[in-house]
């Protein structure tokens, strides 16, 4: 009889674990309805471990259950996770196994991206052809 009591108690406490549920990803629910975190949160989270923080953006990430952060600190700019639960974070590269690509890299470069057109040339030392296809800027500080 014990025994019995102890299956029950195990299929009743399974069923209502008190384990948070991450995502209906398979069931077509969007997690971000459920799961947020902004870039305020997500720097109260971090600034322990990572001093001097800037948000930069946060979005979901590319599995189920994580945050991307994409930020700055030190002068340099970088990729975490965080997890929904927001009890853990890592940081490395998330490898897609059946792409066999850096998914991190990839976003990486993505959000690095510079606009050339963007980059004032008024004041710039053109050296060849103003007018060729492909244009090389180097930067250099004298001081």
């Amino acid at each position: 009889m014990p025994k019995m009591h102890l299956l029950a108690f195990l299929m009743v406490f399974c069923l209502f674990s008190p384990n948070p549920s991450f995502c209906f990803e398979g069931k077509g629910q969007d997690c971000s309805k459920c799961h947020t975190l902004s870039n305020d949160e997500a720097r109260d989270l971090l600034k322990e471990a990572i001093p001097d923080i800037k948000i930069v953006s946060v979005e979901l990430a590319p599995p189920q259950g994580f945050w991307e952060v994409y930020l700055e600190a030190g002068g340099r700019k970088g990729l975490i996770y965080v997890d929904f639960a927001k009890k853990h974070f890592f940081v490395g590269s998330l490898i897609s196994i059946k792409e066999r690509k850096n998914l991190t890299q990839e976003r990486f470069t993505e959000l690095s991206k510079v606009d050339v057109s963007q980059i004032p040339l008024k004041d710039a030392l053109v050296l060849g052809d103003q007018k060729a296809r492909i244009k090389v800027i180097s930067f250099s500080d004298p001081d």
